[in-house]
C-alpha cells in the first residue's frame, strides 16, 4: 500500500431523521483512483464532500494529507482540493476562462489566467477558441471538460468528482472518461469519483468502493471484487450491472 493522502474513520451523518453515513470507514491512497458506488441514498455523495469540508460529519474523523479537516481553514482547504460537480457548476455570465482561473485568482496568484489557459489545454479544449465563450455557447461535454478544467487549474494532488458524467451521451461520456483516466495517471492525482455506473467504476477505478445505507460494504480492487463479493447485496449489485459478463 502507499501513502494514504484521504482517511475517514467511523464518520456519522444525519440529515434530519435520516442517516446519510453510518460509521463509514475509507482510506485513500496517494495517487490512487477510487469509485464509489452504490444506489441512491447509499451515502457516496456525503462522504466525498466531508473530504472537502462541504458536509461537516457529526462523530468520527475525517483526515487530509495526513490532518484533521477540523484543523484546517475550510476555504483554504477547498482551494486546494479539486472538485468537479454533476452540473459542471459553471457561472453563466463569467468567460470559460474566468470560470477556469477562479481558484488561482482567488488564491492571488498572478499567473491564474495562464494556469487556466494550460489547464484547458489538458482537457482538450482549445483556449484560443473557448476561452472568450460562455457557458451556455459550449456543449454538455464541453462543460464537464471545462469543469474539470477549474479542478486542475491549481494543479491539486486531490480532486473530488461527483457523478460528472452521468447527465453524458454514451459517446461524449466515453471520451471524457477516456481523458479523465489519462489526466489522473499522468499527473499522479489522488482521485475520488462519485457514480452509480458499476462499469464506469471498473473503468476508472483502481479500487471500488460499495456503499450501503452510509456504511462501506466492501472496497477492493475490481478484479477482487469480481472474482470474492464480500456480501450477498454486492454479489446482487455486481449481478444487476452484468459486470461479470465482460
Amino acid at each position: 500500500m502507499g501513502e494514504a493522502l484521504l482517511a475517514a474513520e467511523a464518520v456519522t451523518k444525519r440529515f434530519g431523521q435520516s442517516i446519510a453515513l453510518d460509521a463509514a470507514t475509507l482510506t485513500i491512497d496517494r495517487s490512487e483512483s477510487v469509485a464509489l458506488v452504490g444506489e441512491s441514498g447509499a451515502g457516496k455523495s456525503t462522504l466525498l464532500r466531508c473530504f472537502n469540508r462541504l458536509i461537516e460529519p457529526e462523530s468520527g474523523t475525517v483526515s487530509v494529507r495526513g490532518n484533521d479537516v477540523r484543523s484546517v481553514d475550510p476555504i483554504l482547504l477547498r482551494r486546494s482540493i479539486g472538485y468537479v460537480p454533476q452540473e459542471s457548476g459553471l457561472l453563466p455570465h463569467w468567460s470559460v476562462l474566468r470560470n477556469v482561473s477562479v481558484v488561482p485568482w482567488l488564491a492571488g496568484n498572478p499567473a491564474a489566467q495562464q494556469l487556466g489557459r494550460d489547464s484547458l489545454s489538458l482537457v482538450g479544449l482549445d483556449p484560443q477558441r473557448f476561452a472568450d465563450r460562455r457557458p451556455r455557447e459550449l456543449s454538455g461535454g464541453q462543460r464537464q471538460r471545462a469543469a474539470l478544467a477549474r479542478a486542475l487549474a491549481v494543479r491539486p494532488d486531490i480532486v473530488l468528482l461527483d457523478e460528472p458524467f452521468g447527465a453524458l451521451d454514451a459517446i461524449t461520456r466515453a471520451d471524457l472518461q477516456a481523458t479523465f483516466r489519462k489526466l489522473q495517471r499522468e499527473l499522479g492525482l489522488t482521485a475520488v469519483l462519485v457514480t452509480h455506473d458499476l462499469r464506469e467504476a471498473f473503468d476508472l477505478g483502481d479500487r471500488v468502493v460499495v456503499m450501503r445505507a452510509g456504511r462501506v460494504e466492501q472496497a477492493a480492487k475490481p478484479a477482487e471484487l469480481l472474482a470474492a463479493p464480500a456480501t450477498p447485496y454486492v454479489t446482487e449489485l455486481l449481478d444487476r450491472a452484468r459486470v461479470r459478463e465482460r
